[in-house]
């Protein structure tokens, strides 16, 4: 699901009632730690580059997202 359609069901919780409410308030939070709705730094892509021979590769993303869940670029 895109971040986009998650923003649009979270408001229309809102408004729903109390219960949909906090409903819509831990989706909202899910959205905010989601790692898998992140966007890789350009720091952790171009240490994954120097790293790996070759980038776009399943192996250097997933250790570029690892490192970037560390906080270590």
């Amino acid at each position: 699901m895109s971040k986009q359609k998650l923003k649009k069901i979270v408001k229309e919780l809102k408004g729903a009632s109390k219960l949909h409410a906090s409903q819509a308030e831990r989706i909202g939070s899910m959205m905010k730690k989601s790692p898998t709705l992140l966007k890789l730094s350009a720091s952790c892509k171009a240490a994954a580059r120097r790293k790996f021979k070759v980038y776009p590769s399943a192996y250097a993303n997933m250790w570029a997202s690892k490192t970037q869940k560390k906080g270590k670029c």
